[in-house]
């Protein structure tokens, strides 16, 4: 079905936020008091910024038509001469999104190879994420993907 996985043009910003708005349901499903429903996490201008800067690459799963099937939102991240860190190259996957419709054909570990091999031939040292508790059958996609936990955010509502 993906006849190619790249980096995101103009073209695909439709396809992006319909799968942003997948998400965004998801999150707002989980955490009502903390995600607003029926918004877009992005403006056209942001999401057209974040696409055309080399340093937030976006990764797109297309088909033949060039239909956006799943994307994976990219920053790289590196504490040069920090006090207590060191400065190893990361790339951070802020969000990574397969189609609703078309999840279990392993699309989404196809980005997430892609990835990694993007960020290898990048110089990085490792690849990180979140994961949202609330969101659990992300976390067990991500853990079958070979992730593993590396600190824990925690909460209390007052």
């Amino acid at each position: 079905m993906i006849e190619s996985i790249r980096r995101a043009e103009k073209k695909d910003m439709d396809g992006i936020n319909d799968l942003l708005r997948q998400v965004l349901t998801v999150h707002h499903n989980g955490r009502p008091d903390l995600f607003r429903a029926d918004t877009k996490k992005y403006t056209d201008e942001q999401l057209l910024a974040i696409i055309q800067d080399d340093n937030t690459p976006i990764f797109v799963a297309v088909d033949k038509e060039e239909h956006v099937l799943g994307y994976a939102f990219c920053i790289f991240q590196q504490h040069v001469d920090d006090n207590i860190l060191t400065d190893i190259k990361t790339l951070y996957i802020d969000d990574l999104c397969v189609d609703e419709h078309i999840r279990g054909q392993h699309i989404g570990k196809q980005i997430y190879e892609h990835v990694l091999k993007y960020a290898k031939e990048s110089g990085c040292y490792n690849v990180t994420l979140n994961v949202w508790e609330c969101n659990p059958s992300a976390r067990k996609f991500y853990e079958s993907c070979g992730l593993t936990p590396y600190k824990t955010g925690m909460e209390t509502i007052l």
